[in-house]
């Protein structure tokens, strides 16, 4: 499978869903959120990524389509 922006796009918002838990876990425990830190730095990296490789952009809007049109290629 090739690495296009709305593949990479979608990789970036699970690691941002991934870090909100780790970070109540963190937080809830007493201990530092590294991994949230982590996850969410590798977030905005991939995000910002998939922006730069799409020169049109995406949009707040775009999101939820983006998402649905790569599980669907995924699974089909």
């Amino acid at each position: 499978m090739i690495l296009d922006s709305d593949l990479i796009f979608t990789i970036g918002i699970l690691m941002g869903l991934l870090a909100f838990p780790s970070l109540l876990s963190a937080f809830s425990g007493g201990r530092s959120p590294r991994t949230a830190a982590v996850l969410f730095m590798i977030c905005i990296g991939l995000i910002t990524t998939a922006v730069i490789m799409k020169p049109s952009g995406y949009s707040v809007a775009d999101a939820p389509d983006v998402v649905v049109r790569v599980f669907n290629r995924l699974l089909n």
